[in-house]
């Protein structure tokens, strides 16, 4: 027989939400969910029912004979020297030259989860890239938690231009057809607002999840279209968007912004059962494809 699913407070879900962002460290996450849990078992499988669960999440294996898969390396001279990824292509593009999104991670590295999105994102036929910034320390690890602990030691202003470098050469690859995207999550939502700014008429759309807006006197800047996502309980971020939204009309810019009641940060994250939330993130998912159908792949 197997074991009755623990309950998980919300008190444990805002501790792990504070633990992998850097706000505390793994034995106050621990102490905070024993707090609210009835016993140490309980506590034990709580932190458990936490932890990403890659496999049982991924939709699209690595081997789908829908799409063609590589790992690429991008030179970055003015970040650190080169930025690694998995590239993933339709089967059934060919030769024919695509629309291409950029797919960024959160603070932990290209983990399967981000990789998994790059692939829908394929079978959507988008060509994708999904670089990794842990590439100067060896890539991805393995494991969240140590991935957590090697972002936090790579220069963020280095990090940026790889990014960046990542963007200009998926955009500018012969089997590109020049229109660029970028969709990102926490960190990578972030990064592609962040984009959007620099970028400029070089980056036709972004979608961002629950990503951080950029300085208000920026956002003039961009000429992409922006589609926001935001789970109604991530309240540093809901508190955030009203600003970025007005900042946006006042320019002119062609957004949307979508709050989901009841979700939380991470929302999209079906690797993490507990945060993820399966009606936003298809809400989410399906109005991401369709800005990007619109505003990427449409050439008028």
């Amino acid at each position: 027989m197997e074991p009755t699913k623990q309950s998980v407070p919300r008190e444990a879900i805002d501790a792990y939400n504070l633990f992998i962002h850097g706000n505390i460290d793994r034995r106050a996450f621990l102490d905070r969910v024993k707090k609210v849990a009835v016993s140490s078992a309980a506590a034990a499988a709580i932190v458990d029912q936490l932890m990403p669960n890659y496999a049982a999440a991924q939709q699209v294996s690595p081997t789908d004979p829908r799409i063609k898969t590589e790992r690429a390396t991008v030179p970055s001279p003015n970040g650190n020297g080169k930025i690694s990824g998995l590239l993933v292509r339709p089967a059934a593009a060919g030769t024919n030259r695509m629309p291409a999104i950029l797919v960024v991670h959160e603070n932990r590295g290209l983990n399967p989860h981000i990789e998994d999105i790059a692939r829908r994102l394929a079978l959507e036929n988008f060509m994708t890239f999904a670089p990794d910034t842990l590439t100067s320390l060896g890539g991805y690890p393995g494991d969240d938690v140590k991935g957590g602990e090697l972002f936090g030691k790579v220069d963020r202003a280095k990090m940026g231009e790889d990014l960046y470098a990542a963007a200009v050469w998926l955009k500018n690859r012969p089997d590109s057809n020049g229109r660029l995207g970028a969709t990102g999550f926490c960190f990578g939502g972030g990064i592609a607002n962040t984009l959007a700014v620099r970028m400029g008429a070089d980056i036709h759309a972004i979608a961002p999840y629950y990503g951080g807006a950029p300085p208000t006197a920026d956002v003039p800047k961009i000429k992409a279209a922006v589609l926001v996502h935001h789970g109604g309980e991530d309240a540093r971020l809901v508190a955030a968007w009203p600003e970025y939204d007005k900042a946006m009309t006042a320019a002119g810019i062609i957004h949307e912004g979508h709050i989901y009641p009841g979700a939380v940060h991470g929302f999209n994250n079906d690797a993490t059962p507990e945060r993820y939330n399966k009606a936003a993130a298809d809400q989410a998912w399906k109005s991401t494809i369709a800005w990007f159908n619109k505003y990427v792949r449409a050439t008028t």
